[in-house]
This record gives structure tokens, sequence and C-alpha cells, in this order.
């Protein structure tokens, strides 16, 4: 394979097919050095053998950026819900290596259906976790269970049942000291470093306020079939119902709350906003929402606006801007300027590597040199403000920080399959019941 068409793979291979931006530690904060003598099997020059769990766009360009993150990596194992998704991975993986011998999943490793995922976990010493987040938790329990290091996408769960699941696990992990890396690239990206390296030495003061964005065109729609069951349509549709996606402001615009958690060094004591559906509001859509608008409060005082929209043709934006008593800072941009709108200092540098790589590298150089990287609690706690918000924007009520974590509610079945009916099922026009503010509860 020409050198050119390994560039086009791996540009198509890129975290998210559908986008090129994305977005109370960084990678390196996130890093722990907890020696890893329970962890030898996988140190020194042993070949760590690697599982696929989830074979979308997301999962075949991480599986790609772990097998380049080391040389003595081998993908041993894939898993998926369907066996299209994974032999379409499977050779998108192979193409992109061209020969090279770091894939050797045989026929009978390649697993397929609802419980796919702990066949192919056995086989390995790493996984990656994409399939749609609605699975997260209970995979990466399996994981951990197991002993193995984890790389998985955010969000890691889509209702509070699921984060405490996840945060259970995450604790069992630290105990083991087994890596946990997750999908939150901007805690690998050199640009936020320098950003938040400046708001630890105080070069904007407390912040008090700020801005995050993600309003684009929205995403794919894939439409039913006539042969499909209510589980499959939305198993492939997985993004527009919450059981499975949590919806974008879960999905997506994690990345940008996440960010300001980081920054304040804090998680939100309360959030309350409004969103619905405009012009995202056909049968295909599911029972998610195209906007919403959140306004999270943090213990220290600070006020976050926080904004997702899926409308074509508006305003697009994905950034974050925060104030402090002493000056701003706008992420996209690497500005810092002083109250006086006067720049003080650029942070933006051309040639930084790859986030997307970047956690994966890190991700298998603490393997190797046993030291330990705990993502995992934090990812959860993230993913705990996202849904915080959507249950403010949902029930159009305030909600605290308490009152989501101890929420009873529970999205994801037990043990579904292709024949059961989904939490959400349509009515005879086809259409999804949505959640209404002033009638949907939470609390």
């Amino acid at each position: 394979m020409s050198q050119n068409r390994k560039n086009n793979v791996a540009e198509k291979l890129n975290r998210r097919l559908f986008v090129k931006t994305t977005g109370l530690a960084t990678g390196a904060l996130m890093t722990s050095t907890i020696p890893m003598n329970a962890m030898g099997y996988v140190a020194g020059n042993q070949k760590l053998k690697l599982a696929l769990v989830g074979c979308g766009g997301r999962g075949t360009g991480a599986a790609v950026q772990a097998l380049t993150a080391d040389p003595d990596v081998e993908l041993v194992a894939m898993a998926d819900a369907f066996q299209d998704r994974l032999e379409n991975s499977l050779t998108a993986i192979m193409e992109h290596f061209d020969g090279e011998r770091k894939i050797n999943v045989k026929e009978k490793n390649r697993f397929v259906g609802f419980d796919a995922y702990s066949k192919a976990i056995d086989m390995a010493d790493v996984v990656i976790l994409t399939t749609p987040p609605g699975f997260r938790p209970l995979h990466f329990e399996y994981a951990i269970a197991q002993d193995k290091h984890v790389f998985m996408e955010k969000p890691v769960a889509t209702d509070p049942a699921g984060v405490r699941r996840v945060l259970k696990s995450a604790k069992i992990a630290k105990e083991k000291k087994l890596n946990v890396v997750v999908g939150l690239q901007r805690h690998y990206e050199k640009k936020y470093h320098r950003l938040y390296e400046q708001v630890q030495n105080g070069a904007i003061g407390q912040i008090v306020s700020g801005q995050v964005y993600w309003n684009s065109r929205g995403v794919w729609v894939r439409p039913r079939t006539p042969e499909q069951t209510e589980m499959e349509y939305q198993m492939r549709n997985w993004y527009y119902f919450n059981w499975l996606c949590g919806d974008h402001i879960l999905e997506q615009h994690i990345h940008n709350i996440d960010v300001a958690n980081w920054f304040i060094g804090e998680y939100p004591a309360s959030a309350q906003g409004m969103g619905g559906r405009q012009t995202r509001n056909g049968k295909d859509h599911g029972e998610i929402y195209d906007h919403h608008f959140v306004e999270f409060t943090y213990p220290s005082g600070a006020v976050i606006s926080s904004q997702c929209r899926h409308q074509k043709g508006c305003f697009s934006r994905v950034d974050e801007v925060f104030q402090g008593s002493k000056g701003g800072i706008v992420t996209g941009s690497g500005v810092i300027s002083d109250l006086g709108g006067n720049t003080i200092l650029n942070t933006k540098k051309e040639g930084d590597p790859n986030p997307y790589q970047v956690e994966h590298d890190k991700l298998f150089a603490s393997i190797r040199n046993k030291e330990v990287i705990a993502d995992a609690e934090n990812g959860a706690k993230s993913t705990l403000t996202a849904i915080m918000g959507r249950m403010a924007t949902y029930s159009g009520q305030t909600i605290t920080w308490e009152q989501a974590l101890n929420s009873d509610l529970s999205l994801v079945p037990e043990n579904p399959t292709w024949d059961s009916n989904p939490p959400t099922v349509p009515d005879a026009e086809g259409r999804y019941p949505i959640p209404m503010p002033g009638v949907t509860k939470f609390v």
C-alpha cells in the first residue's frame, strides 16, 4: 500500500468519522506513580494482546492508534453486536497496516452478539471499549474483574446507575493497579496542558464564569429497514436513543463540560437549563433533543453556561471560554487575555502531536513502565455532570449533584436480546415519547 493510501486510510479512521473537531486532571496529572508489582505479566518487552469491543468507526480508529502506539501489540480478538461491522472494521485495520504482523484475529476469535464482549476480553491483556456508551459500565466492570488494562471511550455511562457502577469498578482498578484511559482526549493535548498550567499559575486569577460550546450540524441517521426488529433498529441508529447514547449533551458535549470541570478544579453543585426539538424532530430522530442550554453552578461560585446544538444552517462552534478575576482564556485560539481584552499570552503552537494518538501512546508506555493511569473516576464524574445537565433540560427543574448521583434512574435493560423490547418504543404512528419539561420527573 502506498504511503498516501495509508495516510488516507488513517484519516478516515480518525476518532470521529462525522466531526473533525472535538474536545480534574491531565494525562500527566491522571498518571499515578503507584508501583505495578501486581501487573508484571505485561511488563518489559512481552507482546501485549489487544481486544476490540465495539467495531464502529471510533473503535476501528482506536484499534489503529493502539497498534501504532507500541511495537509489540497484537490484535487477537474482536467483538461487536453486528457481523458486518466487525468484518468491515477488520478489513480497514488490515488495510491500514498493509500486511504488518500486528493483526491475528482468527475467525473463531471474531465474536458477535450481546454477549460477545466477554469472549473477546478474556483473550487480551488490553481492551478497547467503544460500543455505544450504554453498555460501557457492564463491559468495564467485566474487564476490570478479569484484570485487563482498558481504553474506553467517553461517555462511560448513560444513566446515574451506570455512573455508580463505573465508579465502583474504577476503585477496584486502582486497587489492582490497572491502567484506565478514557477518551476525553483534551487531557492528552499539549495546548490544553499549556492553558491549564497558566490557570494553575494564576494567569487569569480565579475562574468565575465561562461558556462551553458544541454547536454543529449534527450526525448521521440510519433509516429503518423492513426486516429489522425494534431492537436492531435502535442498535443501528443508537445515537438517537437515551439508553444507548444519552443524548448529544452527553455523547459529544461532555468534552467541553469536562474541560470546565478540569480548569475550575471541581464538579458542579447544581444545574438548570432548557432544551427541546425544533429542526430534528422526525420519526428517525428517536427521543433526543436537538438543543440544550444549561447553567452549571460550582461550589466555588463559578457559573458555566453550556450550550450544544444539532441544527443545520446555524452558528457552529466547538470551544471553551473562561473568565477569571484577572483575565480570560479562549481554548480554541489558545489565547489568554487581561481584563481589558489585551492578549498577554498565545499558547497555540503548530505541530502538536495528535491527542487521539497520544492517549494510546501514554497508555502503553504506562503499562510497560509499570505505572498507572487512572482516568475512570474523572470520566465517570464528567459523565454525571453531562447527565445532570440532561436531567435539568428534560425536567425543567434544578438538579443538584447529590440528586443526580443518587438518582434511581436506570435506562439500560438487563440481558437484552434481538427480540426483546428496548426501554422506549414507538407509538402506532412510529413516534417515540419525548421528554417534556414540567412533566418529566427524575428526582
